[in-house]
């Protein structure tokens, strides 16, 4: 079987097929000389990984929350929930530990550029470990009102 005429042209393995059916032989693109499966599961495995300004320990991105300073250059250390806003962020466990340590160390100051009023962040801290060790209250069910029955 040969191979289709182009401009780049792949190498098929040795049952002719190009990878659909779960072959080990899969299509290797001649010019890059890698195997596009091998890239495709090694992208999977690569986590982004920050490390705490506390306690300066490396953790994944859903494990830390993102911290950036005020807009209109306040002081304050604002929490970024959704992990999206614009500006230099630094990285915190949510743990009053971690906190601790990170004011110890001053280390918002030298992250956030003098960001240093960090109140937001110890609320949000102090109510997710209460968030943590309290127990959830199951929630009652409301019928919505169809706005037809008088």
């Amino acid at each position: 079987m040969t191979a289709p005429k182009g401009r780049y042209p792949r190498v098929l393995g040795a049952s002719g097929f190009s990878g659909l059916f779960g072959d080990t032989d899969t299509p290797t693109d001649v010019l890059a000389g890698r195997n596009s499966n091998v890239a495709h599961v090694q992208h999977l495995g690569n986590q982004p990984q920050r490390t705490c300004i506390g306690c300066r320990q490396k953790g994944s991105r859903s494990e830390l929350l993102r911290l950036v300073a005020g807009a209109g250059g306040s002081s304050a250390v604002v929490v970024d929930e959704r992990r999206r806003m614009a500006g230099r962020g630094a990285w915190l466990h949510p743990s009053e530990k971690c906190l601790a340590l990170a004011v110890k160390r001053r280390a918002f100051g030298r992250a956030l550029n003098g960001a240093a009023d960090t109140a937001d962040v110890e609320r949000r801290v102090s109510a997710g470990t209460k968030a943590v060790d309290t127990p959830v209250a199951a929630a009652t069910t409301v019928q919505p009102e169809s706005g037809s029955e008088n």
